[in-house]
């Protein structure tokens, strides 16, 4: 009878000893709220993006996987400087094939001076 009563009160001096502990939050108060983490290395703002910048993008981990608002800025930039490049290409070619075509009709002229074309 006399070890339940020792482990009763043991108990109870226990849970009251954690109470206190969580209540009271020792000198500093109750816990702060984490700041969630956040992409710590960014896609750079002020050029493009190049393939190192890719290669070192890591996203931090969350408790489903990964944070969807840094993915999709990620992807979003990405698709974006994509679709530039294309079009840059696009007008690129499309100069060069311009080029080559006035090339070619300065030649036909260089060859044929009286302009008579077959």
């Amino acid at each position: 009878m006399v070890m339940f009563l020792f482990l009763v009160v043991a108990l109870a001096v226990v849970v009251a000893a954690v109470t206190l502990a969580v209540v009271g939050g020792g000198e500093n108060g109750p816990l702060t709220e984490a700041a969630p983490e956040r992409l710590s290395d960014p896609l750079p703002p002020d050029r493009p993006v190049d393939r190192a910048d890719v290669e070192g993008l890591r996203f931090p981990l969350v408790a489903r996987g990964y944070r969807m608002a840094d993915v999709d800025d990620a992807l979003g930039r990405l698709g974006a400087e994509l679709a530039e490049r294309d079009a840059r290409i696009a007008d690129l070619e499309s100069a060069l094939a311009g080029a080559r075509a006035a090339a070619a009709r300065v030649a036909v002229e260089k060859t044929d001076p009286r302009g008579d074309r077959p």
